[in-house]
């Protein structure tokens, strides 16, 4: 019997935020773009490797919300920096 979950997450620009977790997909990982959701379901035969997949998933997404956050402020403050030419 394969275990599955399905982890919606409501995120600021989820197009990249899915580009940038999709290169640690796995055959079990299916990550899609709803509107303003990141979807990601995961598929493993047992309950050990679900909740593992599931956690390693949770640290690149939040990794990944970070990463871009820190960016998008970063050019942010190029553009409204009147120095920067």
């Amino acid at each position: 019997m394969t275990r599955h979950a399905t982890i919606r997450s409501t995120v600021p620009d989820p197009e990249t935020i899915a580009e940038a977790i999709a290169p640690d997909n796995t055959d079990q990982i299916e990550t899609a773009v709803d509107e303003n959701e990141v979807q990601t379901t995961i598929e493993r035969e047992t309950t050990a490797g679900l909740r593992s997949t599931a956690d390693d998933y949770a640290m690149n997404l939040s990794v990944a919300i970070e990463v871009a956050a820190t960016a998008n402020r970063h050019d942010t403050n190029e553009r409204s920096d009147p120095t920067n030419t």
